[in-house]
């Protein structure tokens, strides 16, 4: 794979990385020794990048394992943590806050997703023509059990259908995105599921492209599908209400 090249869009601070990934993670220590080794070929094509991991309040031996593999040096690596447990959406904003990127790339921790697809995506961001975009890893062969993907496929298409927001798979884990776009939405717990449909009220436009999806390394996931059907239900009723009360000017000039 080719390294990707510089665009207007990235920053000319030799000592800004251009791209960080932002993970967060909940008990994932028998993982993320895999999860790193990938990681660390993806970042060998990409440009500067740093890798930051948010720990949202684990029990396990996760903070530990995380800096075994930072003293490893395989990555440019950074550890924050939570001391106790703020959810996924928290977590992400706590590592795109501290993360120093123009752009960010989000991605999780269970080895579900594979790095490799970072470089590919972050070159459809950089490529893009006019406004820089969202840019979404559509997961087409979902590698969870059955349950699962119904109520994944039911969830996105209401999602959809009440939001138009244009994205077959809003809760994809791998999105490339502008720092400053995040930080200027507000902020809630799942946001992170719906940032295609709170960006584009910002007038980010969306790109999809398919990206391959695996099985669980170890572990379980944290959520069940009651859970998550309780808390999408009201969240996207609070996005529809967001984005209603959303006023934004087409153009601002200073006179």
């Amino acid at each position: 794979m080719t390294q990707v090249a510089q665009t207007p869009f990235l920053s000319d601070d030799d000592t800004r990385p251009m791209l960080s990934i932002v993970i967060a993670v909940l008990n994932e220590q028998d993982n993320l020794p895999q999860v790193c080794r990938e990681l660390a070929e993806a970042c060998a094509v990409l440009p500067s990048v740093e890798v930051v991991f948010v720990d949202d309040g684990s029990t396990d031996a996760t903070v530990d394992v995380l800096q075994r593999i930072r003293a490893d040096g395989i990555l440019n690596l950074r550890v924050l943590r939570h001391d106790r447990r703020c959810g996924k959406s928290g977590a992400l904003r706590t590592g795109i806050t501290a993360a120093k990127g123009l752009w960010i790339a989000t991605i999780d921790g269970d080895g579900q997703d594979d790095p490799r697809e970072l470089a590919p995506l972050f070159e459809l961001a950089c490529g893009a023509r006019g406004t820089p975009p969202l840019v979404v890893g559509v997961r087409t062969r979902r590698k969870d059990g059955w349950s699962r993907r119904v109520a994944t496929r039911l969830a996105n298409g209401l999602r959809q259908r009440l939001l138009q927001d244009h994205c077959p798979d809003t809760g994809a884990p791998i999105k490339i995105f502008r720092r400053a776009d995040f930080l200027a939405l507000p902020q809630f717990e799942g946001l992170h599921r719906f940032l295609p449909a709170l960006l584009a009220s910002y007038g980010v436009p969306l790109v999809c492209h398919p990206v391959s999806h695996r099985p669980r390394l170890h572990g379980q996931s944290k959520y069940t599908n009651f859970n998550r059907a309780v808390v999408g239900v009201r969240d996207l009723l609070g996005v529809m209400w967001l984005r209603n009360r959303t006023r934004l000017p087409a153009s601002v000039r200073e006179c």
